[in-house]
């Protein structure tokens, strides 16, 4: 048991430098302490893409003088089930198409 973790713990430190690739107890601490990190950023991630969406869809629709907040309440309001990812797409890569879901809640 204790040679299968130290195995699994081995292959997760290759590509550390210095002690903590190959000295059992430095790579254990470091392994554990990247796998904190990656767990935590994981959710860092998800927060850092949605306020990206939030700030592109807020610029799309700005253009046609509207702001982020009312677009958004009149496109639940409207029943439109486009999340925030595709209506940050189409902000971004498809203008005309945002735009013509900012005439229709309009």
């Amino acid at each position: 048991m204790l040679k299968e973790q130290e195995e699994k713990d081995n292959e997760a430190s290759q590509g550390f430098f210095g002690r903590r690739k190959n000295v059992w107890t430095v790579a254990k601490n470091a392994v554990e302490k990247a796998m904190c990190y990656a767990y935590r950023d994981r959710k860092v991630n998800k927060r850092n893409f949605r306020a990206l969406w939030i700030q592109r869809i807020n610029a799309g629709a700005r253009l046609e003088g509207m702001s982020y907040s009312q677009f958004m309440g009149k496109v639940k309001a409207n029943g439109i089930e486009l999340n925030r990812k595709v209506l940050a797409d189409l902000a971004m890569n498809h203008p005309e198409a945002f735009k013509a879901v900012l005439k229709k809640v309009k």
